[in-house]
């Protein structure tokens, strides 16, 4: 999905140590105290879990057991309703997460009871490790976020009570919104006497807190006019009782693509620190473990349970449920069966609620975002993911459809309509759905999985049907736009589905090791250290074992700016040859593009929103074959494997990928220039064209592309495509007129000028483009700058031998008007032309 569909950072900072023994000071002396039945008196109503929380007039009560100070929780909050209109693009809506912390109640001096933020950014787990683990707990306090009066003792003296009611009925970070959240929304103070406490309820591993809150919004100019107006919320809080011992972790591996948190590792290295990273996953053991050794399918003693929405039009749920079960062939391969469920919410149960943050969930936005979301809340101290919200917005469906319609549309007629009937759209929710469940079971995005399928095997149904046309349903692989009209493929084959390298992820981050630290203690080791790193010895072999030779498994990581294998919204192996084909159909599909969105008694909105997909496609399809020019490939590995980590991309694709682009891009592609479409629309043929030039320009002249072809120059002159031959290439197509005097047309006149624009934007000072990031002009120190200036020049010098040729009044002000920037840059940066 989008990075609409991109959830949160893919490593979350995090720090694990327990809370030091200094802060479990003595219980306060009970006679300094109330009465225990002067504060829970016979009118109280009471609910019990591990708080038990206690109601009297209007006051709010927390018995909090001594059983239970120092155990970390974790706090989420979450908006239950929404503001009217208090949104901020995908942010704002009922289910929205506002507040994460891992907190733990303390006893303190002077009959108090704190409440502390906990940290896990730095660790030293092994107490024999020459007194790190002491040096670690010495050098960090955990903050006190709060503090309460004790305000009775229970009558057992094993519990101690506070007044919780002014803590939740008014405005704190810990509970509601936290700061950031609150500059999105514009919220400013909380208006107390427009808030007030609804509920609070205890259960046996949650609290939960149920609020109205109303603040003060101010959205200032140029956004809003500056007027404070009320927003009022209804804010669902819990606070979770994380497990007394975390879950034995799984350490990232940057092979196998999950979520994970990290933290300082004091004694990692007995001669210095290291970075450690859990894998974000769900605590999975076998029910059976007997069978589960002998190789048998057990189910887990806890299986992944999603609840879906009640708001949900009932026509979707079928598909919700589909999308959410489809992950258990994944969980078959790592020897779990019936583990991942999907179930409607309960109705007419009052202990039952969707903001539970016991519970998961699928949470239906309506709302007119096209977008969909999976987010997770684990245990910073393990990495085990606690439960997820999956958010998906109603107008996810206009994103799908014009998807479909656009890169399936030359192959299924189902897609040849402005309306899809409700089999075919629950299909494709059933997909988004399936891929968020993914990210909520740890996985993040692998863009490079669909670069592992030849091209020409997305055209055969017997291949697709096998292995689908990418091997992970976690890359942005959306339909299968390379099959043509005469492939005849079925339309199951045109959709993503779970693959081979989801198999293998969810295997690697899932089957049950019993004899490894990874399941159980370390107990029986002489250290952590040696514990974890036969723990890392046997994952890598396994690893290597299991990926040796099958390149399905690969994973394509979506933080690499370089790799062209690892893309967005891209298909095969070979981006020229798979975009060629996409154009192919595209081509096929315009010309019906009026007749398909066509609906009476409307006007043409619809055909100008699909001709703005169909170019987005196109411009997609360029990109992909741009990316090849100064790539770099990376394949992640340790010392164990032979082979580069590090490859360029070869000279000869390099070169391939400039034709492609000036025969499909650069020089006009006038098959864009649908009369009927822009007769009818309005819209502007020559704006749309450079539209997508202008994009393609932007991604080949930067500074990462030079820097990266000279790299490729400076280890190996004789292969590399260099920066001279890249400009070199580029000039030729986009000036080809200077050469032969021809005419200029107002297409290619706006491509030249946006061309020498981006050129001058690379040599330019930061002084004289105010609006240009420095990281994008090109450093004083660099062989780039010295080629760009050469090729600036060499450009003005050609076109001033050509205008005295040039007959075409419009083609010879253009070129004046072109040489005269050139030379006046040139000029200033003193490279010997003079100033005209």
């Amino acid at each position: 999905m989008p990075h609409s569909l991109k959830q949160r950072r893919w490593l979350c900072i995090v720090v694990f140590f327990p809370l030091p023994t200094l802060l479990f000071a003595q219980a306060p002396k009970p006679d300094t105290t109330n009465p225990y039945k002067k504060i829970v008196t016979p009118r109280a109503v009471s609910s019990n879990g591990f708080f038990t929380v206690h109601h009297t007039d209007d006051r709010w009560w927390l018995e909090i057991p001594d059983s239970i100070l120092g155990r970390e929780c974790l706090v989420v909050g979450r908006i239950a309703q929404a503001a009217t209109g208090a949104r901020d693009g995908t942010f704002g809506y009922a289910g929205d997460e506002i507040t994460e912390h891992t907190i733990a109640f303390t006893k303190g001096p002077n009959n108090k009871l704190f409440l502390r933020t906990l940290s896990y950014t730095e660790d030293a787990k092994d107490s024999s490790a020459d007194g790190l683990y002491r040096a670690v707990l010495n050098s960090n306090v955990q903050p006190i976020a709060a503090a309460f009066d004790i305000k009775a003792i229970s009558p057992d003296s094993n519990a101690a009570v506070i007044d919780i009611t002014d803590f939740v009925a008014g405005d704190n970070d810990i509970l509601f919104f936290d700061g950031g959240h609150k500059k999105t929304l514009s919220l400013n103070n909380l208006l107390p006497d427009r808030s007030y406490i609804e509920n609070i309820r205890a259960f046996p591993s949650n609290i939960e807190f149920h609020t109205t809150k109303t603040y003060l919004k101010v959205i200032p100019p140029p956004a809003g006019q500056g007027i404070p107006e009320p927003a009022t919320y209804e804010l669902s809080s819990s606070i979770l009782l994380l497990p007394k011992t975390p879950m034995p972790p799984r350490y990232y591996d940057d092979r196998v693509g999950y979520f994970a948190t990290e933290y300082t590792d004091f004694d990692a290295n007995p001669q210095g620190v290291e970075q450690t990273a859990m894998a974000v996953r769900w605590k999975l053991e076998p029910k059976d473990q007997s069978a589960y050794l002998r190789g048998e399918l057990s189910e887990p003693v806890k299986p992944i349970v999603y609840y879906i929405d009640p708001t949900t039009p009932k026509k979707w749920v079928s598909f919700l449920i589909e999308g959410v079960e489809d992950w258990n062939v994944a969980f078959e391969q790592a020897g779990f069966k019936s583990t991942v469920i999907a179930k409607e919410a309960p109705t007419g149960d009052s202990t039952w609620d969707i903001d539970d943050a016991a519970h998961s969930a699928i949470v239906y936005k309506p709302s007119s975002i096209a977008n969909a979301s999976g987010p997770n809340v684990h245990d910073p101290r393990s990495g085990e993911i606690i439960e997820t919200h999956i958010n998906w917005y109603h107008n996810v469906m206009e994103l799908l459809h014009n998807w479909y319609l656009i890169q399936a549309g030359a192959t299924d007629p189902k897609a040849r309509n402005q309306h899809f009937d409700d089999s075919l759209m629950g299909q494709l929710i059933r997909f988004v759905v399936s891929h968020e469940v993914g990210h909520t079971l740890g996985l993040r995005h692998n863009f490079g999985a669909s670069s592992t399928v030849p091209v020409d095997s997305l055209r055969s149904n017997g291949w697709l049907t096998k292995n689908g046309h990418t091997p992970s349903i976690m890359d942005y692989a959306r339909f299968n736009y390379v099959a043509q009209p005469e492939d005849h493929i079925v339309e199951t084959n045109l959709f993503p589905r779970i693959g081979a390298y989801d198999k293998w992820a969810i295997e690697w981050g899932y089957r049950w090791f019993p004899q490894t630290m990874s399941q159980a203690s370390t107990e029986q080791k002489s250290t952590f250290r040696e514990a974890r790193e036969e723990e890392r010895i046997r994952m890598n072999n396994w690893v290597i074992e299991k990926t040796n030779g099958h390149k399905e498994l690969w994973f394509g990581t979506e933080t690499d700016p370089n790799d062209p294998r690892c893309q967005s919204e891209d298909l095969g192996d070979d981006a020229i040859k798979a975009g060629t084909y996409g154009i192919a159909n595209l081509q096929r599909i315009l010309p019906q593009l009026a007749a398909w969105t066509r609906e009476p008694a409307k006007d043409n909105a619809s055909l100008k929103d699909m001709y703005g997909a169909l170019l987005n496609q196109f411009a997609e399809y360029m990109g992909h074959a741009a990316k090849n020019i100064g790539g770099i490939m990376t394949d992640p590995k340790t010392s164990d494997q032979p082979g580069p980590v590090t490859r360029f991309v070869p000279r000869s694709t390099q070169r391939e990928a400039m034709s492609f682009l000036q025969t499909q891009l650069f020089m006009t592609p006038t098959w864009l220039m649908e009369t009927s479409i822009f007769s009818r629309t309005g819209a502007s043929q020559p704006t749309s064209i450079l539209s997508v030039q202008t994009y393609i320009l932007s991604q080949l002249l930067k500074r990462s592309t030079f820097q990266n072809l000279l790299l490729f120059e400076a280890k190996d002159p004789t292969q590399a495509y260099t920066l001279d031959e890249f400009l070199s290439g580029l000039e030729t197509g986009i000036w080809s007129e200077l050469s032969i005097h021809g005419r200029v047309d107002l297409y290619r006149r706006n491509l030249q000028k946006a061309y020498i624009t981006k050129l001058i934007a690379l040599m330019s000072p930061t002084e004289a483009q105010p609006n240009q990031p420095p990281a994008q002009i090109l450093p004083a120190t660099s062989d780039a700058l010295s080629i760009c200036r050469a090729h600036a020049r060499a450009l003005a010098a050609k076109i001033k031998a050509a205008l005295p040729m040039t007959r075409d009044k419009e083609t010879r002000w253009h070129l004046e008007d072109c040489r005269q920037r050139l030379e006046e840059l040139l000029d200033t940066q003193h490279c010997g032309l003079p100033a005209k």
